[in-house]
C-alpha cells in the first residue's frame, strides 16, 4: 500500500509525480531543485547554494513526515558539473553530519528548469 505526501514548506511538484511517497515503511522523496518554497523562484546563482536550497527542501518533505536526514538511508545527487562535487559535498555534509546515507553522484547534462543541483532520497521510519 502506498500513500502519497505533500506539503506546503516544499515546493509543489511541477509535473505529474508527488513530492513523496509511502511505501512499506520507507519513504521515497523525489528529486527536489532549488525551488523557493515561499517564492515559487529558483534560489541560488552558484551549484553550493542551489544544493542550500534543495537540501531544505528535502528536510522539509522529511520534517512533515515525522523523519529526519538521520532517516535517509540512501541519497542520489545528480549535479550538472562534476567540478562542483567538493562545493555541494561541504553543503551536503552539513546536514548529513553522522553516519551518512549511501549515496550516489552523477553528472547529468540538464536538470529541470536548467538548474545546476537535485537530489532524491529514501527514508525509513524507526
Amino acid at each position: 500500500m502506498k500513500r502519497t505526501v505533500a506539503t506546503p514548506d516544499a515546493p509543489a511538484a511541477i509535473g505529474p509525480y508527488s513530492q513523496a511517497v509511502w511505501a512499506g515503511g520507507m519513504l521515497f522523496v523525489s528529486g527536489q531543485i532549488c525551488i523557493d518554497p515561499k517564492t515559487g523562484e529558483l534560489a541560488g546563482k552558484n551549484a553550493a547554494e542551489q544544493a542550500e536550497q534543495v537540501l531544505k527542501n528535502l528536510g522539509a518533505i522529511l520534517e512533515s513526515q515525522g523523519l529526519s536526514f538521520e532517516n535517509v538511508v540512501k541519497a542520489t545527487v545528480f549535479a550538472k558539473d562534476m567540478n562542483d562535487f567538493s562545493a555541494v559535498n561541504e553543503v551536503y555534509a552539513r546536514y548529513f553530519k553522522a553516519d551518512p546515507p549511501a549515496r550516489v553522484f552523477v553528472e547529468v547534462s540538464r536538470l529541470p528548469k536548467d538548474v545546476l543541483v537535485e537530489i532524491d532520497a529514501v527514508a525509513v521510519k524507526d
